[in-house]
């Protein structure tokens, strides 16, 4: 599991300060304990546009975004779970550029992974990942992926959005 220290050289200083207990706030409201690796990172780094491709929620976003997209989801027989704050449902973390939707689907060991709604390949993409573990492989290309792009020369750049 990857920490901030280790995000520092790929996403620069934490641009959030305290924010985590925000997001564990959020997930008491929907009754689920949230991996505290996704807690720790999307609240030192929310509600940011990765470089202009990857956003990543936080506490600003998180449940607008997975409630207003959660609705339109639902309808997709592509993506084969509900959506937090919905029961048993995936956390809707963010999404890229093109449309893809990045999930952490809780499994039946306690775990949560990272799957996505590919939407360009119209398909449901599983990992046995954890957010943090995938999220660096992803932005220092070191995962084997090819519906992410190939990136600039690390830091990201980071849009914060408010």
């Amino acid at each position: 599991m990857k920490t901030i220290k280790d995000f520092v050289s790929v996403l620069g200083a934490p641009i959030r300060q305290a924010e985590r207990p925000l997001i564990e706030d959020i997930a008491s409201s929907w009754s689920v304990p949230l991996p505290d690796d996704f807690a720790e990172i999307a609240g030192a780094y929310g509600d940011v546009v990765i470089s202009e491709f990857i956003l990543l929620c936080g506490s600003r976003s998180l449940q607008p975004y997975s409630s207003q997209m959660g609705r339109l989801l639902a309808e997709n027989p592509k993506v084969p779970h509900p959506v937090l704050p919905t029961p048993n449902g995936a956390l809707l973390w963010g999404n890229t550029i093109e449309g893809d939707q990045l999930f952490l689907v809780p499994r039946a060991n306690g775990q949560w992974t990272v799957s996505a709604f590919r939407r360009g390949w119209g398909d449901w993409h599983d990992t046995d990942l954890g957010f943090s573990d995938w999220l660096y492989l992803a932005l220092t290309g070191k995962t084997a992926t090819d519906w992410l792009p190939e990136w600039e020369p690390l830091p990201h750049p980071l849009e914060i959005i408010d």
